[in-house]
């Protein structure tokens, strides 16, 4: 709603004016006293009508006078206390009178249906149904490719300059179940299969395929594979159970090649945050089908490029016949798991070619040998080994890169970058310098490891007040927000005296992911309030890096350039979070607009998804006007008065295909 315009500066400026316009009249009327004058003969009754005349024309003059005195000295006056006044508060009166007016024009503009009409984006084609930018999908003919056969899809970004639309859910689309429930049945339109996929065998593979869902706990096959599966993996650890992961350290997994999530889904009752990565698929995507379940997910390749993850950054990576052949480009794949490792972290191999029977075969000998002598010189120690599985621990102490006698060499400091986005794969071990070479085991254990020590925090040059302000001040936010995730917040229905709207359920969100995720504060409060959710932390490009602290207090992110698609499926989100995110787009100059960055929120968004933008005032007013393009319920909400932020909430509508 509009406020009244700010008088401070637009009360002088109407004062000024009004005395333009009062010396233009008054000079008008007195040039018209004159000439009439002039018309009439001297020496005649109208000589007294002369007198008189002269008279009021004297006194007009001497009014005008006075005007232009008052006027003058009001101005003179007004320009003091400007130039007395703080620049500051200037500036701020003018921006408040600026924002004032985008806010009017866009109230205005919203009145007229007919213009706001032709402002809405399209629908996309049937095509771009499940359209995944920068993997060059939308030209395939998916009724053509061969499901069976992998392809590798290399991740490349072109910014398109045409304006996007909005991609529409598949004929029949219903929205996902809610956690646990989710996480153990998908409806089966919700996602891309083609009936290939079943017939895998892979433990993390397994499912049931009704009429409407898709299940993945059912009698019909070894419910418990799964569970025995990682009961296996603890005690060739060293462990009682999967339960004792956490004492171990273990609290952030990689799963690479994760099949449908069921190895991330059995962690996550352990208090354990896997996060699945695959390449891009056609059909039957891990991807997409691990997040319609609920666990954390995201399109990644070990093909030629790192991982936009820090090094350091997760306790334990898997992979259970996940199809990367470790033993070739003279063991770069294995480097980069290395990079990713912490200190004393596990790499867990499950492959049929561990099995006795496979190793019979010397060409299976030769691609064993040249893993097994591999890791060992990257001081990778062997745990145990049991039938198909193997399991790697990182040496914590650098000594012993130093006292190999082959094996890569350790990177210089040019080559040593702890976040890389998407760089060509290094030849060299990272991490040996950096402060955050800690073993696991020292970390301190889950959930206790959310808030940082001021000797923790100090490695990332955080304050321990500023770290202590930024968790109080999104506890408080994450309670307002959630008393706002209703659809009565778009309407204004009556309310009796004292009543509010129900409070929506813990689990109404599941998959969530923040925009500008800064120390991962918005990721605390919502687990502090005891939602059933997990957050993909995204730190951008331009923006300080806290990413490192956000794994290191036992999260999940990524690097992100904003400008880009980020690496995921349509209809994956609950919710999309920006905190300050446009006003990051404001410090340089942008290869992309705001609509481009809210086209793409809108693809990874699920029909009835949410999303909060918090910023400042100008920049929120301009988003606003967009969610009519988008089609989104929206509404403004005023912050505190003293703030120069306003709250932009919306709801992607559920629009359904024609018949």
């Amino acid at each position: 709603m509009s406020r009244p315009l700010y008088r401070g500066f637009s009360g002088g400026g109407r004062g000024s004016g009004g005395a333009s316009r009062d010396s233009f009249d008054s000079s008008y009327l007195a040039k018209d006293f004159a000439e009439n004058g002039h018309d009439h003969e001297a020496g005649s009754p109208a000589g007294t009508n002369r007198s008189r005349q002269s008279l009021i024309f004297a006194l007009l003059k001497l009014g005008l006078v006075a005007v232009i005195v008052l006027a003058l000295s009001g101005s003179l006056y007004w320009a003091i206390s400007i130039s007395t006044s703080a620049r500051g508060n200037v500036y701020h009166g003018y921006r408040q009178l600026q924002e004032q007016v985008v806010a009017d024009l866009a109230e205005i503009g919203e009145l007229s249906l007919g213009i706001a009409r032709t402002n809405e984006l399209e629908f996309c084609p049937p095509e771009y149904e499940n359209f995944v930018p920068c993997y060059y999908n939308v030209s395939e003919s998916f009724d053509l490719v061969d499901s069976v056969a992998p392809t590798e899809h290399e991740r490349k970004c072109v910014h398109d300059s045409e304006k996007g639309c909005l991609i529409l859910p598949p004929t029949n689309y219903r929205i996902p179940l809610r956690w646990p429930s989710g996480r153990d049945f998908i409806w089966k339109a919700n996602v891309k299969i083609t009936g290939q996929e079943f017939s895998s065998g892979s433990l993390t593979k397994r499912m049931m395929v009704e009429e409407e869902h898709i299940s993945f706990r059912s009698d019909s096959f070894m419910v418990d594979g799964v569970e025995d599966y990682t009961h296996q993996i603890a005690e060739m650890i060293g462990l009682p159970n999967e339960s004792n992961f956490i004492e171990a350290g273990v609290r952030t997994v990689l799963d690479i090649g994760c099949g449908f999530g069921s190895f991330g889904a059995h962690l996550f009752s352990k208090q354990l945050l896997t996060m699945c990565i695959a390449n891009y698929e056609v059909s039957g995507s891990q991807v997409q089908l691990t997040l319609e379940r609920g666990i954390p997910a995201m399109i990644g390749s070990f093909s030629s490029r790192q991982l936009p993850y820090p090094y350091l950054s997760f306790d334990m990576l898997h992979c259970a016949r996940c199809g990367i052949e470790w033993e070739k480009n003279d063991g770069i794949f294995l480097l980069e798991v290395d990079r990713l490792l912490r200190p004393g972290g596990y790499f867990v191999w499950t492959s049929q070619m561990n099995t006795h029977q496979s190793l019979r075969d010397k060409e299976n000998q030769k691609k064993w040998s040249m893993i097994h002598d591999f890791a060992e010189n990257l001081c990778w120690d062997i745990l145990s080994q049991q039938d198909e599985t193997i399991v790697w621990k990182k040496t914590s102490k650098k000594k012993c890169y130093t006292s190999r006698k082959a094996g890569p060499a350790v990177c210089d400091r040019s080559h040593d970058v702890e976040s890389p986005y998407y760089q060509p794969l290094n030849p060299c071990i990272s991490g040996i310098r950096s402060q955050r070479w800690i073993f696991i085991e020292s970390h301190t254990p889950w959930p206790s490891r959310v808030a940082l020590n001021s000797a923790e925090l100090g490695i990332y040059g955080v304050h321990p007040e500023d770290f202590a302000e930024d968790a109080a001040s999104w506890k408080s936010v994450v309670h307002n927000y959630w008393s706002l995730l209703s659809p009565l917040i778009f309407s204004d229905h009556p309310k009796r005296p004292g009543d509010e709207d129900p409070s929506p359920p813990f689990n109404m969100l599941r998959n969530v992911l923040d925009m500008n995720a800064h120390f991962g504060g918005f990721n605390a409060a919502l687990l502090d309030a005891g939602k059933s959710v997990w957050v993909m932390n995204v730190v951008p490009m331009n923006s300080p890096s806290y990413l490192p602290m956000i794994f290191d207090r036992g999260f999940v992110g990524v690097q992100h350039d904003w400008c880009e698609a980020f690496p995921t499926y349509p209809r994956t989100y609950d919710m999309v979070h920006a905190e300050g995110l446009l006003s990051l787009g404001t410090h340089k100059k942008q290869r992309c607009s705001m609509l481009d960055i809210f086209v793409e929120i809108d693809r990874i968004l699920r029909p009835e998804g949410w999303v909060i933008i918090r910023d400042t005032t100008l920049l929120i007013e301009t988003a606003r006007s967009m969610t009519t393009q988008l089609r989104w319920d929206a509404r403004l909400i005023e912050l505190d008065r003293s703030s120069d932020e306003k709250l932009l909430v919306c709801q992607k509508p559920y629009f359904r295909k024609q018949q």
